[in-house]
């Protein structure tokens, strides 16, 4: 009779996979209230303070201390996860996939709240925009980044800034450049990729095309049906002005132009 070998438990095989990131953290409380803060939130259908109170009910407002208000860097802990996922699915033939998420949300004090596209409902929305970076191969995907995204708006308003706590040298950043950097961080952690791909809504941007190239990275994007393409090797020359009407604003480029089609 063979035995087959014995699995392990989730709680013993959580803990190993979470050892890596425990020793980012340093201080002994944030590793011991980090596991129990990561249960809770693997639980989307249950009230967080209910299963506090059942977890840790003598300690419950120190966990809400380690949630809330303790401080503490996160930039070694997403260093950490940019290794744990390039050694699940990183490599030359993974793809770094940049896209919006976003998070409806129906009053007006959280942070980078606005009236903008949610792409969760397929319109504008009262929601938060959050710039996602996910790194995938052979149809696996695995999020590495998440960064919130702040409207102009948020910039003038002081009032809701100092109630939600939004340091003074946080200011709105197009998310295209949100996104360029965040290709810098995983880069410089160790993420090993192929070519980048991201939708129209960030292909659009002549900026972040060019970002791409400066960087030597490969990139395949999404356009408008509506963008117009040239050859490479086109030229612009002023336009000649008309014997009526306004002078011209753009620069003629002596060829035909052809339209993208999606």
């Amino acid at each position: 009779m063979t035995l087959s070998p014995a699995v392990p438990d989730w709680e013993t095989e959580f803990q190993r996979w979470l050892e890596p990131f425990l020793g980012c953290l340093g201080h002994k409380a944030r590793q011991q209230w980090l596991p129990i803060y990561l249960q809770m939130s693997a639980s989307c259908r249950r009230c967080a303070t209910t299963m506090a109170r059942e977890l840790v009910p003598e300690d419950e407002e120190q966990l809400h201390h380690f949630v809330s208000t303790s401080p503490w860097d996160g930039a070694p802990l997403e260093a950490q996860l940019v290794r744990a996922v390039n050694a699940l699915v990183g490599g030359p033939d993974s793809f770094p996939i940049i896209d919006d998420s976003a998070l409806v949300k129906k009053g007006k004090e959280s942070v980078g709240v606005a009236r903008q596209y949610c792409g969760e409902l397929g319109k504008k929305a009262n929601c938060q925009g959050l710039v996602s970076l996910t790194l995938a191969r052979a149809e696996v995907p695995v999020p590495v980044a998440l960064r919130l995204f702040l409207p102009e708006s948020w910039d003038r308003d002081a009032r809701r800034r100092e109630k939600c706590g939004v340091p003074k040298e946080i200011r709105h950043r197009p998310k295209w450049k949100i996104a360029l950097e965040e290709l810098d961080r995983v880069t410089a952690s160790g993420a090993q990729f192929g070519e980048v791909l991201a939708d129209a809504g960030y292909g659009a941007c002549g900026e972040f095309r060019q970002g791409l190239t400066e960087r030597g990275l490969r990139w395949m994007v999404g356009i408008l049906p509506t963008q117009q393409v040239y050859p490479a090797d086109v030229t612009l020359s002023v336009a000649v002005r008309g014997a009526k009407g306004r002078p011209p604003k753009h620069r003629a480029d002596g060829t035909t132009r052809a339209k993208a089609h999606g």
